[in-house]
This record gives C-alpha cells, structure tokens and sequence, in this order.
C-alpha cells in the first residue's frame, strides 16, 4: 500500500457544550490511525421573522458562532490545533446540515446533550436525527463524567 493523500472526512458538529468538545477529542483520536481530516464545524442562522416585522438587534450571529468554534477548538486541543484539524463555519439549520454533509463524509461525529424525555420530544434532537437520516456511520458521544 502507498502513500496516499488523506481521503477520510469525520464531520464534526461543534456547539460550545463539553458533549462537542468531547466529540471532536474521539474524532481526531479516530481520524489520525485512519490518516482522515477532522472538519469541526458549527452552524449559525438567523432567527425566524415574520413578514413585515423587523428585528432589531439580531446582528452578530456568524461571528459569536466563530468564537464559540474557536474557544471549542481550543478547549479540545489547546493552542496548536492538529494539522488534519480544518474549523467551518456554516450558515444553516444544524440537523439539516449535518445530514447533508453527511453525504461527503465518512462519518459524523456529535455531542450529546441530554436533553431527553419529553423535553427532547419537543425540542428535537440533533443526535437522534443525525442517527437516522444521515448518509454515513454517526458517533454520538456524551459529556464526560465528573467524577
């Protein structure tokens, strides 16, 4: 076997919870035996407005979610973000996006809240929809325990 160029893609969906910094730390502990690209990535969108209405200070969206991803990045990996680490920064609905990335990947890897029970009926869950819509294996991962 040759040296290849990385081919592998583990999308990675950031939030800011301890559950997203945990899932990019097992994504690039799986991606590195593997020689595969980590794209940590978190998503942003505007507030939904009706027609007619203007809301006011709904600026600032794209840029707290890139500081969110930066600060994210930084708690998983330090100051030196590994090489095969690339950060996306993406205007979408989150469980929309990943499943539509998951087209490309090889596989995604997410956070878990635990935001369960009837609350995570109403709510959705990102996780749950990733595990049965998206294209490619999904790794749900949960916060570590304190013990």
């Amino acid at each position: 076997m040759g040296q290849e160029a990385s081919t592998g893609r583990i999308v990675v969906g950031v939030d800011g919870s301890e559950a997203s910094i945990e899932a990019l730390k097992r994504a690039q502990n799986l991606a590195v035996p593997l020689g595969a690209q980590v794209i940590a990535t978190a998503y942003w969108e505007f507030p939904q407005v009706y027609g007619g209405y203007v809301a006011m200070g709904i600026d600032g969206f794209e840029e707290s979610t890139g500081q969110i991803l930066k600060e994210s990045l930084e708690k998983a990996f330090g100051p030196d973000v590994p090489e095969n680490v690339v950060s996306r920064l993406v205007r979408g609905h989150t469980r929309e996006s990943l499943i539509e990335a998951s087209r490309d990947a090889d596989m995604i890897v997410v956070g878990r809240r635990g935001h369960g029970g009837f609350g995570g009926l109403l709510v959705g869950s990102v996780s749950s929809a990733c595990v049965a819509h998206a294209l490619c294996p999904v790794l749900v991962v949960h916060a570590p325990e304190n013990n």
